[in-house]
């Protein structure tokens, strides 16, 4: 198993990845673009209950995938940053001697 997702474990332990639940409005916008996706680029038509079933898959299927780049997103810049202050923090120190 990959350091990442050993940590990711850890840190997560007991917690899972909610459900994801847009505002009402939020949710309509996604449902025009999804229909006029399937308009410009499929040329078919897609009703709104047809597009708000979509939301749902993707996000019970597909939602973990980006949410799993983001968590490894997330910890590859938290470590550039850490390492940043490290060196930082070296630059601080005083010579002895």
């Amino acid at each position: 198993m990959p350091l990442l997702e050993k940590e990711t474990q850890l840190i997560t332990k007991g917690l899972s990845m909610r459900e994801i639940k847009f505002p009402i409005a939020q949710k309509a916008r996604i449902v025009s673009k999804i229909k006029d996706y399937f308009n410009d680029e499929l040329e078919q038509e897609i009703g709104g209950l047809e597009a708000e079933f979509l939301i749902d898959f993707f996000g019970k299927e597909i939602s973990p995938y980006f949410y799993n780049q983001g968590l490894s997103d997330a910890h590859t810049l938290f470590t550039e940053k850490t390492e940043e202050i490290g060196y930082l923090l070296q630059d601080l120190e005083k010579p002895v001697g």
